[in-house]
């Protein structure tokens, strides 16, 4: 407070007149206090004189600055010019500051504003006796119920914290159950629970995969490379077993004799085949299959005999004794050779090559397939000595009945043409013609236009 009044005293003698001065020394301030004020005016009065007289003294302004001036003026802006002393200073007005204590309103939110001003516009329109009037006196309680509900101050009041929202929803919660709304609830279904979720022999992290691999419909990569191993080798199989089928019923249609038997001798081959090489595909239908393929054999080979007895006794009785002696060795003979499977080793040179890129090919699936199929799903190589032996085994019991197909067709095809050469060319005419027969009606020979006319015109054209 005495700084403030000591400006204010100083700011006086500067600024005032004789009078403000006068006043000053009748004021009763101390001898200090009067020595640094009246210093302070000497000092202010020295400056200002000397400022108006260093003013008078210079030379006139003639439009151009001077290098001395210029330099100064230059120094002066390189720095900041220092804070102004207290006489320099300009007065600034003072702000009033009001110190009463006022009561401040607590801030409302959006929601309480909306709810006040909805509560004093109902209370304006209730205040309207006309309305009430015109209402009946069950309405008239209804209303006055709502308000009264409303006004109450439990209604509006909303906790605005996470543990007075769950507070509150329990007790609404335990409201409803008191006045019985949680009674007799429809209940739904059981959930359906697969069981391989709790064996201990499936990994959870699989299970789950395999869980949604099925219901989003997803096929892992393994899969398809499983497709495309399982489509290979079906190829494959599927083309070995034909040619080696094809092959073994031409080769023993090659040989001559009825059909009766050849069709034994590949049944003695099929029975050979199960004794040597049998299919592994269990004991019980190993050995019916064998047993079941040695009955056609001896069912083919008694129908030969039978067959060879008659066309020997139509002979001539004496002959009669003599064919079955023969017949009944050759049978044997036959029976001793077709004691091995058959084979041909020239057929399976011929074909070594491509059996050979067939299985490289298919071990190279194989090989990719392994490396991205889980471990219980792999699959091993393949070996061409194992598929040529799986196809031997199950080519054997059907070389009997593709024999006896291959006959009956060639018969068929023979009798319908009326000849063997013309098989193809009657087949390809059937397609476009018929089957049956067409009779050709010839004109005169001087009406025919052949070659050899077309060939005239040609030439003979202007």
């Amino acid at each position: 407070m005495s700084r403030r009044l000591e400006q204010a005293t100083e700011d006086a003698l500067l600024s005032g007149d004789a009078s403000g001065r006068r006043a000053i020394q009748d004021a009763g301030f101390s001898e200090e206090l009067k020595a640094k004020l009246f210093e302070k005016v000497a000092a202010a009065e020295s400056q200002h004189q000397q400022a108006s007289h260093s003013t008078a003294g210079e030379t006139p302004w003639t439009g151009t600055e001077n290098t001395a001036d210029a330099v100064l003026r230059m120094l002066q802006d390189a720095k900041k010019p220092m804070r102004a002393e207290a006489g320099d200073r300009c007065l600034q007005p003072s702000v009033v500051v009001d110190t009463r204590l006022r009561r401040r309103r607590a801030p409302q939110s959006p929601g309480q504003r909306a709810v006040n001003a909805r509560d004093k516009a109902s209370m304006y329109v209730g205040m309207d006796m006309k309305t009430l009037k015109g209402l009946s006196v069950s309405e008239r309680d209804e209303m006055k119920a709502e308000l009264r509900e409303r006004f109450e101050p439990v209604a509006r009041a909303v906790p605005a914290t996470i543990s007075g929202i769950a507070a509150l929803a329990n007790q609404r919660i335990e409201d409803a159950i008191a006045r019985g709304q949680f009674k007799n609830l429809p209940r739904g279904q059981e959930m359906p629970r697969d069981p391989r979720a709790d064996s201990p022999f499936i990994d959870t992290t699989e299970f789950i995969m395999n869980r949604m691999i099925r219901r989003q419909e997803l096929v892992p990569p393994w899969i398809e490379k499983q497709q495309e191993l399982s489509k290979a080798v079906r190829v494959f199989r599927e083309r070995l077993r034909n040619d080696w089928k094809r092959h073994v019923a031409r080769t023993i249609a090659s040989w001559g004799g009825s059909l009766q038997e050849q069709m034994g001798r590949a049944a003695a081959f099929a029975a050979a085949e199960v004794a040597y090489n049998p299919r592994y595909s269990g004991p019980e239908s190993s050995d019916s299959a064998g047993e079941e393929i040695r009955r056609k054999d001896c069912t083919g080979l008694d129908t030969a005999h039978q067959t060879i007895e008659t066309g020997a006794g139509a002979g001539a009785g004496a002959a009669s004794a003599s064919a079955a002696t023969t017949t009944a060795a050759a049978t044997t003979t036959t029976t001793t050779l077709f004691q091995r499977p058959y084979r041909d080793h020239e057929w399976e040179k011929t074909e070594k090559a491509y059996m050979e890129l067939s299985i490289e090919n298919l071990n190279r699936i194989t090989r990719s397939y392994n490396i991205m199929a889980p471990e219980l799903a792999r699959k091993p190589y393949f070996s061409l000595d194992r598929e040529l032996n799986a196809c031997f085994a199950d080519v054997a019991p059907l070389i009997a009945q593709e024999i006896k197909t291959r006959a009956v067709h060639r018969r068929t095809s023979t009798e319908g043409t009326g000849g063997v050469g013309n098989s193809a060319a009657s087949t390809l005419v059937e397609r476009f013609v018929g089957t049956d027969s067409v009779k050709v009606h010839l004109e005169a020979g001087e009406k025919a236009y052949g070659l050899k006319e077309w060939w005239r015109d040609i030439w003979n054209r202007d």
